[in-house]
């Protein structure tokens, strides 16, 4: 019998023994990409495996049940006897809330009966996070993310988001007459309208890179199909005599650490005499789908470090690399390390992760589903949109990105000016499908990198192979790369680290200039290559504590670490094939 007098059942099932794909296949992955853009990117299904886990869990444990309904008892009694007339006049609340959450610091609040509802809201968040912790036998990972996605659900019905329940919303309203509430409803419509012509926020276009940003004097000195690297005008008489390659993440434009001159760490050390190298990713299209790790690797990484020591040639490279960039630039390390390629001098690594095994409330959602709900996403186009990443980022912290910024912008009818990095946050980049896939299952879901199973050319990398002088900076509010993931660095690479935490987030923490007036610290202690592990919390309780920017110590450790002046470089080097193409900030910053 041939295929052609086959049953149609038949065809199909061998269709599908074959591994051809069914029709199904095509219309599920349609449906998922739409269904995901509303979801910005989340996997329903995942989310729901999460909540059946801990539903089920929850209600077989009549113990942990018995615990709630006591929890609930005494929380009601105390919140009773609190709202007796003249309890409310104590000093003491019944709850208070955590020392990160401001909603309800305005002195209005604590006034009646704005004290009982925003107490009464505390509570019940405290008794759901009792709830969905600690029920017997419910998986770390769905526990995790049962406990952000209820805190999340609670914060959309904060009495603060709305005009009724928010005394300081209601005493501005009386105060202007209501015109809050007219500049906020034209606040919001002006939101949607650039929300639905795909325009930025008002106040970014005072910010374009090559103008108000990314101007410090420099070069295009290399570029291929994924990077350009721009290479920067020496600002004093001699310089360090080894050159620094930064690799930022490929998921951000690169201008980050070349903001305004101020807020510039590119500015910053050039102005203290090292010759500064930056790569600058492509923002790729639906043409570069298939870009997978190996060639941001290869074709990124390397092709920069190639480039670097062909112009500043016979020195070593200090190597310095933000988020992913850092990560992708541990893989580099330990790859050059594996072939006896000791062209890099020192590794920096500012808020990147190495070991994803607690990769932070970034990577709650990484399981199976997630990842074949987001391949499905962009499947279409290609790509992974920039949107979407800024929505799953906005989502990670929505009480101050979302809520309050809802509260300032549409009830008080304010709103606060654009700076540089809020304008850098909203030029979003996007990922190719490939690469995007490769690198949150290899790092995110199995942490190959870690294991030592991350493979180059067909071999494991390993970081314990790492032997150059690392300094690790960690930001003390990140929720993209907690910074105890980030200390993993001391277990993992063989070498010196100098462990710095820095106050702030993952984007503030890091862009941290000296002499700004606001209040900023760090912490900072060095472990040599043969001392003993000392765990994170005995670091933190132990490492001694500084005022001011993190900036200075580095640049104090880079110094150490080289401390030769030598005679200014050549921009380029068109002997060797790097001829100056031209000014920065170059070509592909500026692709939308």
């Amino acid at each position: 019998m041939d295929r052609k007098s086959l049953p149609k059942k038949v065809k199909a099932g061998r269709r599908f023994a074959e591994g051809e794909p069914a029709l199904t296949d095509d219309v599920d992955r349609v449906f998922h990409a739409q269904l995901a853009k509303l979801t910005q990117g989340l996997s329903p299904p995942s989310l729901i495996g999460a909540y059946m886990d801990w539903l089920a869990h929850l209600s077989m444990s009549p113990g942990k049940q018995l615990d709630l309904l006591a929890k609930l008892w005494r929380q009601s009694v105390r919140f009773g006897m609190h709202a007796l007339p003249g309890a409310t006049a104590s000093d003491k609340p019944c709850i208070r809330p955590l020392p990160q959450d401001r909603r309800f610091d305005a002195p209005e609040w604590q006034q009646w009966p704005f004290n009982l509802i925003y107490q009464g809201f505390l509570l019940n968040q405290q008794w759901w996070h009792n709830a969905t912790t600690g029920v017997p036998g419910v998986t770390a990972h769905h526990e995790q993310v049962v406990t952000f996605a209820t805190r999340q659900m609670l914060d959309m019905f904060s009495p603060s988001n709305f005009l009724p329940g928010n005394p300081e919303v209601l005493a501005e309203t009386v105060r202007t007459g209501g015109a809050n509430l007219v500049d906020g409803m034209q606040n919001l419509l002006q939101d949607a309208m650039r929300i639905a012509s795909s325009q930025p926020p008002a106040g970014t276009e005072n910010f374009r890179p090559g103008r108000d940003v990314a101007v410090t004097p420099g070069k295009v000195v290399f570029r291929n199909h994924l990077i350009e690297l721009i290479q920067y005008q020496p600002q004093t008489a001699t310089v360090c005599a080894e050159p620094l390659l930064i690799v930022p993440s490929w998921i951000m434009k690169y201008y980050i650490l070349d903001l305004s001159p101020g807020n510039s760490l590119v500015r910053y050390l050039v102005d203290k005499g090292h010759t500064v190298f930056i790569v600058s990713w492509t923002n790729p299209g639906s043409a570069d789908r298939d870009l997978g790790m190996d060639d941001y690797l290869k074709s990124g990484v390397m092709a920069a470090l190639d480039a670097v020591t062909a112009i500043v040639p016979a020195q070593p490279v200090h190597a310095v690399g933000y988020c992913l960039g850092g990560t992708l630039l541990g893989i580099a390390a330990s790859y050059l390390a594996r072939s006896d390629d000791r062209r890099l001098k020192s590794l920096t690594l500012l808020a990147s992760e190495l070991d994803f095994s607690e990769p932070g409330e970034l990577g709650l959602f990484i399981d199976e589903s997630q990842l074949h709900w987001l391949d499905d996403l962009m499947s279409e186009t290609g790509y992974l949109d920039g949107r979407q990443m800024a929505g799953a980022f906005a989502l990670l912290n929505s009480r101050d990105l979302v809520w309050s910024r809802m509260v300032r912008d549409y009830l008080m009818g304010g709103a606060n000016p654009v700076s540089d990095l809020t304008a850098w946050n909203a030029d979003a980049t996007r990922m190719p499908r490939r690469q995007h896939s490769e690198y949150l299952r290899s790092l995110y879901l199995d942490n190959d990198l870690a294991q030592g199973r991350y493979k180059v050319d067909g071999r494991p990398v390993a970081l314990s192979d790492i032997r150059v002088p690392v300094f690790a900076l960690g930001t003390q509010r990140d929720t993209v790369s907690p910074w105890r993931s980030v200390y993993k660095i001391n277990l993992l690479a063989d070498a010196e680290v100098t462990f710095c935490l820095s106050s702030g987030g993952h984007n503030v923490g890091v862009v941290n200039p000296p002499g700004v007036g606001v209040p900023r610290s760090y912490q900072i202690a060095t472990r040599a290559c043969d001392d003993r592990y000392v765990d994170p919390d005995t670091w933190l309780d132990t490492a001694p504590t500084h005022d001011g920017s993190w900036w200075p110590a580095w640049e104090r450790w880079l110094r150490r670490h080289d401390g030769k002046r030598v005679a200014l470089p050549a921009m380029g080097n068109e002997a060797a094939g790097y001829p100056p193409l031209e000014d920065a900030p170059g070509r592909y910053v500026l692709i939308t």
